[in-house]
């Protein structure tokens, strides 16, 4: 290596001056280390929060949609399938597409009541499931949005459910007849949402309570459902939107 001496200088001065050369072009290198340490942490913090989202982006693929999960659904604590419908489109297709010989069929006789159907696969339902879908029909209800606290479900055979209205009645959408006999009982009102398998759950408080890996039990208020469904997020996890999707119309809160 050649070192340029400066000949106005002496040799003292020549070595002063190189060594504070030196010493700025190691505050370089340090400072070139700091800023490298600093580029890596912040490239290995970037590669953890996209593992992060690839994990998160996984999961929501892997939990699978039901072809139920677009109506109000739930299984009973006996194992049966409940659907009900959101509205009057969705009530339609409930009794329509998805109702067969051998299911229950629940409806209230306040309108706008969702029709709720237990599937029953060939097996005899049980007293304890026909409880919990009489109590989902009353809660999914405008009972719920009225504050009442109980609600008279009544259930039938899916041939005492008919299209065909009375001569100079107009059935609207979503709305059926029911004829013969009918067995009913008073209900009172109660909703629990829960997380299961990553996915969320809702319906009557004793399903939920059998099937749900957590739950918590929803009460009647006068809060927003967007809050309280971020507050059930909060404690149990799951979408929000699939949490909203759960609870009743009008105002709930955790209980």
């Amino acid at each position: 290596m050649d070192i340029k001496l400066d000949v106005t200088k002496s040799l003292e001065q020549n070595a002063e001056t190189y060594f504070n050369e030196s010493k700025k072009a190691r505050k370089k290198i340090e400072g070139a280390r700091i800023a490298l340490n600093r580029s890596l942490m912040k490239l290995e913090e970037l590669k953890l929060n996209r593992i992060k989202e690839l994990k998160e982006v996984k999961q929501k693929v892997e939990i699978k949609r039901e072809w139920y999960e677009k109506f109000r659904w739930f299984i009973s604590s006996e194992g049966f399938l409940c659907i009900g419908g959101r509205d009057a489109a969705t009530n339609e297709i409930v009794i329509k597409k998805h109702t067969e010989k051998g299911d229950l069929v629940f409806h209230t006789s306040m309108a706008g009541s969702p029709f709720f159907v237990v599937k029953s696969e060939g097996k005899e339902i049980g007293k304890a499931t026909i409880e919990e879908a009489c109590q989902a029909t009353a809660s999914y209800s405008r009972a719920w949005k009225l504050g009442l606290s109980m609600q008279e479900v009544f259930y039938v055979n899916p041939d005492q459910v008919s299209k065909t209205a009375k001569p100079g009645e107009f059935i609207a959408r979503g709305a059926f007849m029911v004829y013969g006999k009918k067995e009913g009982m008073t209900m009172e009102l109660g909703i629990a949402i829960g997380i299961k398998d990553g996915k969320i759950i809702g319906g009557p408080v004793n399903a939920i309570k059998k099937n749900a890996d957590k739950f918590l039990i929803i009460k009647q208020s006068n809060d927003k459902s967007s809050d309280t469904a971020k507050k059930i997020q909060k404690k149990i996890g799951g979408e929000l939107d699939d949490i909203i999707r759960m609870l009743p119309a009008g105002g709930c809160s955790v209980g």
